[in-house]
């Protein structure tokens, strides 16, 4: 094992680099001797910044480069943000563990040393999936894109192009920066998207990963395996803003969704609670039932 070398395929962003830290901390101290790298990369996600996900393709943009790393043998592993990954992943390529989810909350970031929102300026957020569900808490304001990693966006608001934005927590408190909420929106103010501040380590199909033994947070993968389960039933990824959370409560899983119609732009919310075991077949359910009661309200 002293010579061994892991390689770890990572974005290049300074909040994917911090992640994929935690990961190889985790390797390292269970592999004193080994060598645990990172592979940095930028993905078509990180170079395209004039146009919102949707337009250019949605989530795969994040990860197709760091796929083919794994697949060419030029990494091991590769760390995500769970929710920037496709409802689909490619059977060669499993995913291997999950991490103890940070804060799922989205959170209301000022420009610094300022107290109240400009009503006069947008409020910076990419995600139809927060849009729709902060109107309500802000219908007086307007929201414009704001893409790039999260220094670029605080550059941004800081300089005085928006009012404020609106950021995963996880994020910011991975970064150091968590001085920067000026508030937290409850998961029923704004439903996060699915996987939401868990980190996802994936892998090679038949690859030896007996070094991850003990990453794997169960409440963790029973919770992603609902939120999941919800959104690729309903065919969502960045272009849909489906939204979902799972709560593991020891063998109780509670789950609750967002459904939003294309044909009209209606939207509406709804919980289910069931055996975390059943995780999946929750997620399933729920989804259908969301879909169902917007047939019926047609």
């Amino acid at each position: 094992m002293e010579n061994r070398k892991i390689i770890i395929g990572s974005r290049e962003s300074r909040l994917a680099v911090v992640q994929s830290q935690l990961v190889q901390g985790y390797i390292q101290g269970r592999l004193p001797g080994a060598q645990v790298e990172l592979l940095t990369m930028k993905t078509t996600g990180d170079k395209i910044l004039d146009r919102t996900l949707d337009k250019v393709g949605g989530k795969g943009l994040f990860v197709k480069e760091l796929d083919k790393a794994l697949l060419d043998g030029r990494s091991d592993l590769s760390v995500h943000s769970l929710k920037d990954m496709p409802m689909e992943v490619d059977e060669r390529l499993p995913l291997l563990a999950f991490s103890p989810r940070e804060d799922e909350r989205d959170a209301l970031v000022l420009p610094q040393g300022v107290g109240e929102l400009d009503v006069h300026k947008p409020i910076g957020c990419s995600s139809l999936r927060r849009i729709l569900q902060l109107k309500k808490l802000y219908p007086h304001m307007e929201f414009k894109s704001v893409r790039g990693n999260v220094q670029t966006r605080l550059a941004k608001l800081d300089a005085g192009e928006y009012s404020a934005l609106v950021l995963a927590a996880a994020g910011l408190k991975r970064l150091g920066l968590e001085s920067r909420i000026s508030r937290y929106f409850t998961t029923q103010e704004v439903i996060p998207a699915a996987g939401q501040g868990i980190l996802a380590v994936q892998g090679r199909a038949g690859g030896d990963y007996g070094y991850l033994e003990g990453y794997d947070c169960r409440q963790s993968r029973l919770a992603a395996l609902a939120e999941r389960a919800f959104v690729r039933y309903l065919n969502g990824g960045c272009s849909s803003p489906v939204a979902a959370h799972g709560v593991v409560d020891r063998e109780r899983l509670r789950l609750t969704g967002l459904y939003y119609r294309e044909s009209d732009g209606a939207w509406w919310t709804g919980s289910l609670e069931g055996e975390a075991d059943q995780a999946e077949q929750l997620g399933e359910t729920l989804a259908r039932e969301l879909m169902e009661k917007g047939e019926q309200k047609q």
